[in-house]
């Protein structure tokens, strides 16, 4: 198998390509051996859906697009990466803010703390932002 493999897309910043990024991940990770409707790909969804719907709803109309980033080093690192144009880092929001929405962030990190994963977020050259997420892969890869 080779030392990495990797997938992107890149879709508008519209609502609709929030459900896009879901099934284009769950696609690729169904090729590299994590089947559809198990534990670890209904997380990693999960988090692909927090981590676009962030991309779309808090770059305030500057970035037309988002890039979706998966990459599988040496069989042993899942990582997905959400890249805007946005220069601004996520933040959590106050804990009033919280009530009905402004969660996103929170479930990301818990859900990758929760796999034995990381969070961490990286600049762009071009001025935006990269979220990524890193999770220890336990699946055979076919």
């Amino acid at each position: 198998m080779a030392d990495l493999q990797a997938a992107s897309v890149t879709l508008p910043s519209a609502p609709a390509s929030v459900s896009s990024a879901r099934r284009y991940v769950t696609s690729v990770l169904a090729e590299w051996g994590l089947p559809d409707g198990t534990e670890a790909a209904e997380t990693v969804r999960l988090i692909v859906s927090e981590l676009a719907t962030n991309a779309v709803q808090h770059t305030r109309g500057q970035s037309p697009t988002f890039t979706v980033d998966v990459l599988l080093e040496r069989d042993e690192e899942l990582r997905i990466g959400v890249t805007d144009s946005h220069p601004r880092h996520p933040r959590r929001l106050p804990a009033a803010v919280q009530q009905d929405n402004g969660r996103g962030l929170v479930i990301i990190r818990w859900l990758t703390a929760e796999c034995g994963g990381r969070f961490a977020v990286t600049p762009t050259p071009e001025g935006g932002k990269t979220v990524w997420i890193c999770l220890p892969w336990t699946v055979p890869v076919r």
